[in-house]
């Protein structure tokens, strides 16, 4: 067996000024996926995703997290990273002169194609699809905001896109990019164990996933449906895409209505 290291002929070298010894994080990996995050709370990071899958994955080189810490760029003595909403208004907002070099550090690893994106209940909606794109590109930035958001000079100056998890307020973006990050690493290659759990999952091909069951056959008087027993695959398969239209329907008539319009046409 090999003694070489796991990352021998992987590092991605790159001039600085920085020595070393200070250096915080792990050095780039060439070719692999990487997300750079940009937050006040870096300590939170891996979180959840330092967990199960996406932790061995991490662990095994599969992928890289790296933060970038706003306060470093703050301000003054104290170094403030926010201040009052020019016009009026409640609450704080992030400054443009603090968002911009933690951004600019963070794309100074870019290479590829490399989106910037702003966790932001005003953005797109994050889905599956989105969670694919990012997997085939090179890596993501993600802004996770704070307070009344960020200035929007820095939106525009670095043409970054926002993204929402969904249609309510958190306190900031750190869970939320959390969950992307989840949602994406999964289908990055080598992640999942059984490859056919993205192809079978739940909007992978725009419907709902099917009931699934497991042993024992009969549990507090509710059995398995017979079909599944039957080792008929022709007809599981059949019953699972049947289950999964129905819960569709039923559960998210906006996916089925999605989904009907792509279908093709019935043969008469």
């Amino acid at each position: 067996m090999s003694t070489t290291p796991r990352s021998f002929g992987r590092k991605s070298i790159r001039a600085t000024l920085k020595p070393t010894s200070l250096m915080d994080e792990a050095p780039d990996l060439v070719g692999v996926w990487q997300a750079r995050i940009v937050t006040l709370f870096p300590e939170v990071f891996p979180g959840v995703l330092g967990a199960s899958l996406t932790g061995k994955a991490l662990k095994d080189g599969k992928w890289q997290l790296h933060t970038h810490d706003l306060r470093r760029h703050g301000i003054g003595k104290h170094r403030n990273v926010d201040d009052t909403p020019t016009g009026g208004g409640a609450g704080m907002v992030l400054r443009a002169d603090v968002v911009a070099p933690a951004l600019a550090d963070a794309q100074g690893h870019a290479r590829g194609r490399w989106p910037i994106l702003y966790m932001s209940p005003r953005g797109r909606p994050f889905d599956q699809d989105m969670a694919r794109d990012l997997a085939r590109c090179d890596g993501v930035t993600m802004l996770c905001g704070r307070f009344e958001g960020v200035d929007e000079r820095v939106l525009e100056h670095f043409g970054i896109t926002e993204v929402s998890l969904g249609d309510f307020v958190m306190t900031g973006g750190e869970i939320a990019a959390q969950a992307m990050l989840d949602a994406t690493v999964r289908l990055l290659p080598g992640v999942l164990g059984n490859a056919e759990s993205a192809v079978e999952e739940s909007h992978s091909n725009g419907l709902l996933e099917h009931p699934q069951y497991t042993k024992p056959a009969t549990w507090q008087g509710r059995d398995v449906p017979e079909v599944l027993m039957s080792g008929n695959h022709a007809k599981i398969n059949a019953w699972r895409q049947e289950m999964s239209e129905k819960l569709t329907q039923e559960r998210r008539p906006d996916l089925w209505a999605k989904h009907d319009s792509k279908a093709p046409p019935s043969k008469t």
